[in-house]
């Protein structure tokens, strides 16, 4: 494991500020997290501390709203391929060389950034998500389990299903907390997932929670598309910084 105690409290720091942003926004504690902690560490190294603070935090979102055995019915086929191809995606950010999954991470974040400053609004009928979903699912898997990232392409696809507020949030609380086991398992099947990241993990439950308890006080004292767009566009840079630094 790449990180020592030496860092730990940039650890802290960086799981502090991905939990405001989901306190705020309702999302982004992994993608957030993934971006600022590939600045300290490989991929490899910041999926296995995403872990237990992305899987607390969206087990609890999951749990919040009223209908989560609603949603979970209407969505199997997604999470039964993003569990399948997270786990095989798995080898390529294990797999030893710390340039690729860097680019392919860098890249990951700046097309979401993109995606969501610009695209419009989607909306899909209900008859297409019997073979849509599962197809969102398994790309998804893929990206997950590369790159460690959770968002792409499954958040513009449950955006588009015209889902109620709290049915869309219980199910982006799903789909993370399927993509974050199932990362986990890949890490562990490929022998990445050592006790050490585990503790390390599970220090930094504490600040994502008091972030999204923050998070969620400043959300009433914003303007939240400006928060929005400044959000993206770090996120943007961020992710640019990243796939040019493994490529040079």
């Amino acid at each position: 494991m790449e990180t020592t105690l030496a860092s730990l409290p940039l650890v802290i720091v960086i799981f502090l500020v991905a939990g405001v942003v989901k306190g705020i926004t309702g999302m982004g504690l992994p993608t957030v997290a993934m971006g600022l902690l590939g600045a300290l560490v490989s991929p490899l190294a910041a999926a296995a501390l995403l872990v237990v603070p992305s899987l607390i935090t969206n087990i609890w979102q999951l749990a919040a709203g009223p209908n989560v055995f609603p949603v979970t019915r209407r969505l199997w086929p997604m999470m039964a391929a993003i569990a399948v191809a997270t786990t095989a995606g798995s080898a390529f950010i294990t797999g030893g060389h710390s340039n690729g999954p860097t680019a392919a991470l860098g890249a990951v974040l700046m097309l979401y950034a993109i995606y969501t400053l610009v695209a419009q609004p989607l909306s899909i009928p209900a008859w297409q998500e019997r073979w849509l979903s599962p197809a969102i699912g398994l790309v998804t898997g893929l990206v997950t389990g590369a790159t460690g990232v959770f968002v792409v392409p499954a958040v513009p696809y449950l955006q588009s299903l015209n889902l109620s507020r709290d049915d869309l949030i219980q199910a982006l609380g799903l789909s993370f907390t399927v993509s974050t086991i199932a990362l986990a398992c890949g890490l562990a099947w490929h022998g990445e997932y050592p006790g050490s990241a585990v503790m390390t993990s599970a220090i930094a439950v504490i600040p994502a929670l008091v972030g999204m308890i923050a998070g969620q006080a400043i959300r009433a004292r914003i303007n939240p598309a400006m928060f929005r767009t400044a959000f993206l566009t770090g996120l943007f840079l961020l992710g640019l910084e990243m796939f040019l630094r493994a490529l040079l």
